[in-house]
């Protein structure tokens, strides 16, 4: 098992900046591939961005640029640096980790209980 539990949501004004926070604990951090999700009011859950166990990272094209997915293995944590926020970023964020095996076979996926993030004036 591994619990994931996000921080550093909040309200922002339009092309303010925050951090997200994603804190694991339990099996071994380090070999999970590690994401951040949003789901927006009436849509569906949305990949931001994801970074390896090998730290390769991918991004929504909606967010290059302006959003950095970092991880810190020692700390068992994974950030999103957002900046230059917009209104169009406003939703709940959550955190993911996902273990794929040596043949690139998902297995274990785990989720965090999400984060508010509202980018208003």
């Amino acid at each position: 098992q591994v619990q994931l539990v996000e921080s550093g949501g909040g309200l922002v004004q339009p092309g303010g900046s925050l951090r997200l926070s994603c804190a694991g604990s339990g099996k071994i951090f380090s070999i999970y591939t590690m994401g951040w999700y949003r789901q927006a009011p009436g849509k569906q859950r949305e990949l931001v961005a994801t970074i390896t166990t090998g730290r390769r990272t991918n991004y929504a094209d909606s967010v290059k640029g302006r959003f950095t997915i970092s991880r810190d293995n020692a700390k068992n944590t994974v950030y999103l640096q957002m900046n230059s926020l917009k209104p169009e970023d406003t939703a709940v964020y959550y955190c993911n980790a996902v273990y794929y095996n040596d043949y690139g076979v998902r297995g274990d996926d785990y989720w965090g209980q999400g984060t508010q993030v509202t980018v208003s004036s």
